[in-house]
């Protein structure tokens, strides 16, 4: 998919709902056992990638170091479904501290009335000492490098139209 495509499909207005959205990503990469992991996590779009922020010692740090080609999906439960399909490969940053892209992805799925006592928490274990940094997993530098999306619709023959194919 050429890049001039990438910036066409991100800018459509669906794709941003989407990514803004309260829906958590599933980001799917090679686990260190060799098999598949899907897993749901928090994202933030910075307007130029997909930024996911995790601890250190997490398990899929060392995964993602070791093969850092992933894919990541935001997609809605109704029908049809709304779907944002990403590949590319992940940066590893380590970072001081709790990056602001771990705010601002918590933030799309942590209601107001919470916001004060989630940040306050956040910020009582970066300070304990407990995570003194985070990981933010970028989708590589710039925009993904390969891109699906899809509003699926059925047509009256019951045949899947717009779809992706996998």
């Amino acid at each position: 998919m050429q890049q001039q495509d990438v910036a066409r499909v991100l800018s459509d207005p669906l794709s941003q709902e989407l990514m803004q959205s309260s829906i958590p990503a599933r980001l799917a990469y090679m686990g260190a056992d060799g098999f598949p992991r899907a897993i749901p996590i928090g994202f933030h779009w910075n307007g130029a990638e997909f930024v996911l922020c995790t601890v250190p010692h997490a398990p899929k740090v060392p995964a993602l170091k070791a093969n850092p080609k992933v894919a990541l999906t935001v997609d809605t439960n109704a029908f049809p479904p709304h779907v944002l399909l990403v590949r590319g490969i992940a940066a590893i940053d380590i970072v001081d501290g709790i990056p602001p892209e771990y705010f601002a992805a918590s933030r799309k799925a942590i209601g107001p009335d919470q916001w004060d006592a989630f940040e306050a928490s956040a910020s009582d274990v970066q300070t304990d000492g407990s995570y003194q940094n985070y990981t933010a997993l970028g989708e590589g530098a710039g925009l993904p490098d390969a891109i699906s999306y899809s509003h699926r619709e059925i047509d009256s023959s019951g045949e899947l139209m717009n779809a992706p194919h996998y």
